[in-house]
């Protein structure tokens, strides 16, 4: 058989099976199974171990994610959770709380320490008014020369004015309450220079000793001093002062003088205008009873009104 194509052909047939029992198809379905189980208990284990605000939050979150992100409410940031925007303290169990919205820590504050505090500035300021009055009165020539008149002090119920008389110089026609040209001059210029702080002012009239005998019975010093008081205070609020920074008008007749040692001595005639510290005007508007007056003795509102 020399021709080769008389050759028999042998086709050989490979048979591909399962492998059986060797096969690995199994192990790829056990794998799915055994991770689906473990997500399950993992599923299992933090729904038992989360508080009910975080289920409900996420209960929220799912049903409309959009609207608890923008507007908050109970969600996905609530209180119980420890992350940051999830309320205002950890012991609450609902409600939505943006970063925002969380308050800042309140300080105290120590009462006293802030009265005490207020009470510098105060005194800081009348200090302030003292100066610019003192100025006021070494600018203007007219004013130098009732310089000594004019008494300038601090005392515990604020910044006092005194305008005294002068034995030669009274500020009012001798037994009357009409001012002296002068002593308008003077007030007016104390009026413009009063606004400059919110104070409220008392206006005291003061006579000396001297008994007032062209009234008779009816009038007497204490008219007199309250008359003069009241018209130092219409003249103050021609000069610019406003009206509404009178508290107290009263007249003192020569009950407080100046000058104890001698009662008569015309420097016991005077008006006083009492820039009030809150202390003072507290004192007045709460009617405590009792008032101080020039800083000298305690005189009290009945005394006074049955005087004038």
């Amino acid at each position: 058989m020399s021709d080769d194509s008389q050759r028999p052909i042998i086709i050989k047939r490979v048979k591909k099976g399962g492998g059986g029992h060797h096969g690995g198809a199994w192990k790829i379905a056990y794998a799915d199974f055994v991770t689906a189980m473990m997500a399950f208990f993992l599923l299992m284990w933090l729904l038992g171990s989360t508080t009910k605000g975080d289920l409900k939050g996420i209960s929220e979150y799912f049903k409309t994610p959009l609207k608890v992100a923008l507007q908050g409410g109970e969600g996905s940031g609530d209180s119980s959770s420890i992350i940051k925007g999830g309320g205002k303290d950890l012991s609450r169990s609902s409600g939505q709380v943006k970063e925002g919205d969380i308050p800042a820590p309140q300080k105290k504050i120590n009462l006293t320490d802030a009265k005490a505090a207020l009470a510098r500035q105060e005194a800081e300021k009348l200090k302030a008014l003292k100066s610019a009055l003192e100025k006021a009165i070494d600018s203007n020539p007219e004013m130098r020369k009732f310089k000594n008149q004019l008494l300038i002090d601090i005392t515990s119920e604020g910044l006092r004015i005194q305008i005294v008389d002068e034995k030669n110089r009274p500020m009012f026609t001798i037994g009357s309450a009409a001012l002296q040209p002068y002593a308008r001059d003077i007030l007016d210029e104390i009026g413009k220079t009063l606004n400059g702080v919110p104070n409220k002012i008392s206006l005291s009239g003061h006579t000396d000793a001297t008994p007032y005998s062209a009234g008779g019975a009816n009038y007497s010093n204490w008219e007199l001093s309250a008359d003069r008081a009241n018209a130092s205070r219409r003249e103050l609020i021609k000069g610019g002062m406003d009206a509404d920074k009178v508290l107290r008008v009263v007249g003192l007749s020569s009950a407080v003088l100046f000058d104890r040692n001698n009662p008569n001595d015309p420097v016991n005639r005077r008006i006083s205008i009492i820039v009030m510290n809150k202390q003072t005007e507290d004192s007045i508007t709460k009617d405590e009873g009792v008032i101080n007056v020039d800083n000298h003795t305690n005189v009290t509102k009945e005394t006074l009104t049955t005087r004038k």
